[in-house]
C-alpha cells in the first residue's frame, strides 16, 4: 500500500545545514502545502470521506469475481481511496517535516498511518479472494472489460503471489497487524531527531558547535584535523551512549521482519524484500561481489584523499573535508540557473516541466530549527505534483542536492502524466537512477563552465564523493543488512553492542584499515546507529545498484547516442507498468549482470585519473 510515502531520500550525502533559518529565506523558499489542503480542517474533511468509502468499499467483500463490471467498479473504488489516502499522508508527513518538534504535526502524522492501516485492513480481503477468483476468470474479464486494462500488471502482481498469500482472515490480521508495524522506527525517529541530548563542542576558531544531526554533517567537514576529530568524538561518543536503546530499537523492526517473512512463507527477509519486485536475487548477490572484489578502487581513492588533505595516516574522521577547499558560493537562484542548464540534454519538455516545479514552489528550501534533517522528495501526491524538502545551504553540495532531489521529483511528475493511478507508482530500485543521473549532468555542466584548475578539481572532487558514497557505502551497508537479517531469521540475538563490533569489521574491511589504508577508531562503529534507511529493510542496496545504472544512461545520453534520451524518459514515465528489473533492461541495462557496477567503478577510476593529471 506503499508509493514512496518512505519519502526518497539522500541523508547519506553531506548536508551542510545552519541551524538557525537561513538569513535570506523569502517565501517563495517555502512549499505550498496548500496545493494539498488549504487547512487542517479540509484534511480531516477529506480524512472523513476516506472512512466512508472504506466502508462502501465493504460492499465489495464476496463479490470480486461477480462479473468484469462487478470487479472494476470496486478496483475504481479502491484506487480512489488509495489517492486519497496518499495525499492524506503527503500532507501530514510534509507538515510534520516542517517542524519534528509538534505535536499537533506529529499528531496529524499519526492520524494518517492510522487512515493507512485502517485502509490496509478494509482492502486485505482484495488479495485472498482474487485468487480464488482464479487466472482464467480474471484473464477472461480483461477481455471483455476493456476498463479494466490499467489493472492487468496489479493483478498479475497478486496472481504471482499466490503462495504467499493468506485467506482473507489471515490478510485481514497481517493489515490489523501493520498498525503497531512501524514502532521501531517512530521511536528511532524522534529520538533521532528531537530528543537526542545533542552535545556542543568549541572548536579551534571559537565556534561552539551544536552536534545535532545537522550540525554533525556541517562541522565534520571542517579544516582542522583536530576539531574533526574532536566533532566525531564528542557526535559518536553520543549515539555511544544510547548503543543499547537503538540496538533495541532495530532488533524489535528485524523481529517484526522476520515474522513478516514467515507470515508470508518466505525463507528469509532478503527474498521478501526481493521479492516485492519480482528482482532476481543475482541483483543483490552481484553487487556486493562486485564492490569486495573492486574495494581496491576505494582505497585507491582514499590513499589519493590523504595526498590532497597532505595527511599520511588517515582517519575516518578524514573522509568528508572537501578534497578541494573553495569558498563559491551559489544561492538558491543560481542553483536552481545552473541545474536547468545541467538536465538541458534530457530535452526541452523536460527543462520546461522543470522550471514550472520552480515557480510553482513544490520545495522548502533552507534549514530550520527542528525541521527534519536531510533531503527528501515526496511524489505520491498524483493529483497534485511532487513535494522536495531541502537544507540549502549556498554551496556546492547543496546545488548537487537540489539537482539530485528534482531528478526524484521529475520521475514523479513523468510517471504521474503518464501512467494511470494503479501504475503510477515506481519502484525505489529504479527511483534513484533518475537522481543520480541529474548529479552526472550536473557534474559535466560544471565542468564545461569551470574557468581554473582550482574549480575542475573541486567538481571533481564532489563527484567522486558522492560516487563513494553512493556506491560503496550503500553497498557496504547492503552486506551489513544482509549479515544481521540473516541472523535474526535463524532466531539469534544481536544487541547494540553485537551490531557494533557487526558493522565495525565490515566497515574496516571496507576502509581498508587490514591493508594501512585508513584506520577506524572502536568509537566511530556505533554509526550503524545513525542509518534512518535500516528501519526499511533492505532499501539502501538500491542507490548502489541506481547509481550503477545512470552512470550507462549518463554516459549515452552525454555522448548523444541515437535513441539514448527516449529510452531514458521512457523508463522514468513507465511507472509500475512492467516490474523494476525488467523495465531497466528494457532501457538497456542489466543489473544483474557485472557490467554496470564495473561502469561506475571505471567511472570512479577516470575521475581520478584526471584528478591526478590536473595535480601534476
Amino acid at each position: 500500500m506503499k508509493k514512496h510515502l518512505l519519502p526518497i531520500c539522500i541523508a547519506f550525502c553531506p548536508m551542510l545545514c545552519a541551524l538557525a533559518a537561513h538569513a535570506a529565506e523569502n517565501p517563495e523558499d517555502r512549499w505550498q502545502l496548500a496545493d494539498l489542503y488549504p487547512t487542517v480542517d479540509a484534511w480531516n474533511a477529506d480524512a472523513a470521506k476516506l472512512s466512508s468509502q472504506l466502508k462502501e468499499f465493504d460492499a465489495c467483500r464476496g463479490h470480486l469475481g461477480d462479473s468484469a463490471a462487478r470487479l472494476k467498479s470496486c478496483l475504481d473504488l479502491h484506487t480512489d481511496a488509495t489517492k486519497r489516502y496518499f495525499r492524506l499522508a503527503v500532507y501530514a508527513g510534509e507538515l510534520s517535516a516542517e517542524d519534528t518538534g509538534s505535536a499537533a504535526n506529529l499528531e496529524l502524522d499519526q492520524k494518517a498511518d492510522v487512515a493507512g492501516a485502517r485502509l490496509n485492513e478494509a482492502t486485505s480481503f482484495m488479495r485472498p479472494e482474487l485468487l480464488r477468483v482464479g487466472q482464467e476468470k480474471i484473464t477472461r474479464y480483461l477481455a471483455e472489460e476493456g476498463g479494466l486494462a490499467i489493472y492487468r500488471h496489479p493483478l498479475d502482481d497478486i496472481l504471482r503471489a499466490a503462495p504467499h498469500t493468506r485467506d482473507g482472515n489471515g490478510e485481514e490480521m497481517i493489515a490489523t497487524y501493520g498498525l503497531a508495524a512501524n514502532a521501531a522506527g517512530a521511536v528511532y525517529t524522534i529520538l533521532s531527531n528531537a530528543d537526542l541530548p545533542w552535545p556542543t563542542v568549541k572548536l579551534s576558531d571559537g565556534t561552539e558547535a551544536k552536534l545535532d544531526q545537522t550540525g554533525y554533517t556541517k562541522y565534520r567537514a571542517v579544516g582542522n584535523r583536530d576539531d574533526r576529530k574532536k566533532v566525531f568524538d564528542a557526535f559518536w561518543g553520543k549515539w555511544k551512549e544510547f548503543e543499547q536503546t537503538f540496538g533495541v530499537t532495530f532488533y524489535e523492526q528485524m523481529k517484526k521482519d522476520t515474522v513478516l517473512s514467515k507470515v508470508r512463507l518466505y525463507p528469509d527477509t532478503l527474498s521478501r524484500a526481493l521479492d516485492r519486485n519480482r528482482l532476481p536475487a543475482a541483483v543483490y548477490d552481484t553487487l556486493i561481489a562486485q564492490a569486495t572484489a573492486n574495494l581496491p578502487t576505494l582505497h585507491r581513492y582514499f590513499r589519493l584523499r590523504g595526498k590532497m588533505l597532505g595527511v599520511q595516516e588517515m582517519r575516518y574522521y578524514d573522509i568528508y573535508p572537501p578534497l578541494v577547499s573553495g569558498d563559491v558560493k551559489y544561492d538558491i537562484g543560481q542553483g536552481k540557473q545552473l541545474m536547468l542548464a545541467a538536465v538541458a540534454p534530457l530535452g526541452d519538455a523536460y527543462v520546461a516541466a522543470m522550471t514550472k516545479g520552480l515557480q510553482e514552489r513544490w520545495m522548502d528550501v533552507y534549514p530550520r530549527p527542528r525541521k527534519l534533517a536531510g533531503a527528501h522528495m515526496a511524489g505520491s501526491a498524483y493529483d497534485v505534483h511532487p513535494y522536495l524538502l531541502l537544507n540549502y545551504n549556498d554551496d556546492y553540495e547543496s546545488v548537487s542536492t537540489l539537482a539530485h532531489e528534482w531528478g526524484h521529483a521529475m520521475h514523479s511528475y513523468l510517471s504521474n502524466r503518464t501512467q494511470p493511478f494503479p501504475t503510477a507508482n515506481y519502484a525505489t530500485f529504479i527511483a534513484e537512477i533518475a537522481s543520480t543521473l541529474n548529479e552526472a549532468l550536473l557534474l559535466e555542466h560544471m565542468l564545461k563552465k569551470s574557468k581554473t584548475d582550482e574549480e575542475r578539481l573541486l567538481y571533481l572532487g564532489s563527484a567522486l564523493e558522492d560516487l563513494r558514497a553512493t556506491f560503496f557505502r550503500q553497498a557496504m551497508f547492503g552486506e551489513f543488512e544482509r549479515e544481521v537479517h540473516a541472523r535474526v531469521d535463524k532466531g539469534q540475538p544481536l544487541t547494540g553492542e553485537a551490531l557494533t563490533k557487526l558493522y565495525g569489521d565490515i566497515l574496516r574491511r571496507y576502509h581498508g584499515e587490514r591493508e594501512g589504508v585508513l584506520k577506524v577508531d572502536d568509537l566511530y562503529t556505533v554509526e550503524w546507529a545513525y542509518i534512518p534507511h535500516f528501519y526499511n529493510a533492505f532499501y539502501v542496496y538500491q542507490y548502489a545498484t541506481s547509481i550503477a545504472a545512470s552512470s550507462l544512461f549518463a554516459e549515452g545520453i552525454l555522448k548523444q547516442e541515437p535513441g539514448a534520451v527516449e529510452r531514458y524518459l521512457k523508463l522514468l514515465s513507465s511507472g509500475s507498468s512492467d516490474y523494476p528489473y525488467e523495465l531497466v533492461k528494457a532501457a538497456g541495462v542489466d543489473l544483474a549482470s557485472p557490467a554496470p557496477y564495473q561502469a561506475v567503478v571505471a567511472r570512479m577510476n577516470r575521475i581520478m585519473d584526471d584528478i591526478e593529471a590536473l595535480r601534476k
